[in-house]
């Protein structure tokens, strides 16, 4: 089987990602977080999934690293069921951003973003020099890498993020509410800043986001969540154009009234309710 030079991924024809029949309860049986969910993703999108709280947004992302064992169904990372790979293996291969950041307080900015190519074996000259790389990539100056993450700002604590999730050169980034904890200028910036990033060195990511307008500015495909299921799944443009589900237009339409405020704003000073 070819092995793909970069992420060391088996070469796969298919989709990158793939959920088959996708169950998952936490209460034994009630309560689903996930019903029967399939869903594939091609290598190279990016994909927003969106819903209100509850809807299955994280438990849907973290099957597909097993930091949520499912209860039945499949899950697929290039062609492999993720259930016959090594916990290592796996998680070279998918990156995590963590909501609030989620970096070790105890390590410097250089130790965390240094933790999973440790893990893995790796030389240390070949991870001082990937850390560096990797600081270059997300722009953070690398007079921070001996800083604790508490002398860091928000900002550049998601960007140590980011970095910590690409170490090991993955081909799949899962992101959850990875903006969400930053002030809306710095969100906006890192959040172009991933996209161009996402580009540039070709990954698949998936990102769940609360943020309607994040998710039509980031992303190619946008998965609409509710109980567990998809409820609606298309490209930024189809879905504003409308939808035949009450639950997708009412979140298609916030945006479009916020811009509307602005819009009104602009011409006559005053915003209308």
């Amino acid at each position: 089987m070819a092995i793909h030079p970069r992420t060391g991924m088996p070469e796969h024809s298919g989709p990158i990602i793939a959920l088959a029949g996708v169950s998952k309860s936490y209460q034994a049986g009630q309560a689903f977080a996930l019903r029967n969910l399939s869903v594939t993703i091609d290598a190279g999108s990016f994909v927003a999934v969106v819903g209100a709280s509850g809807s299955g947004k994280t438990t849907m992302l973290k099957s597909i690293n097993r930091l949520v064992e499912i209860d039945s169904g499949s899950v697929r990372v290039g062609g492999e069921p993720i259930d016959a790979l090594e916990p290592h293996v796996l998680r070279r291969r998918v990156g995590y951003v963590f909501q609030g950041i989620g970096l070790f307080p105890h390590l410097s900015v250089r130790e965390n973003i240094a933790v999973t190519p440790h893990l893995l074996g790796w030389s240390e000259e070949i991870i001082a020099a990937r850390v560096d790389e990797l600081v270059d990539l997300v722009a953070l100056p690398r007079s921070l890498l001996e800083r604790m993450p508490g002398a860091l700002s928000g900002g550049q604590q998601q960007r140590v993020g980011v970095a910590r999730a690409l170490a090991a050169r993955p081909a799949i980034v899962l992101m959850d509410e990875p903006f969400g904890a930053l002030d809306p200028v710095t969100r906006s910036a890192l959040g172009a800043e991933f996209r161009r990033l996402h580009e540039s060195i070709g990954l698949t990511t998936v990102m769940v986001t609360h943020d309607m307008l994040e998710a039509l500015l980031l992303a190619d495909r946008i998965m609409v969540m509710k109980g567990g299921q998809l409820i609606a799944d298309g490209a930024p443009r189809d879905l504003l154009a409308g939808n035949a589900n009450d639950d997708v237009r009412e979140m298609m339409e916030a945006p479009r009234r916020q811009a509307e405020k602005v819009r009104a704003i602009l011409e006559d000073g005053a915003p209308r309710g």
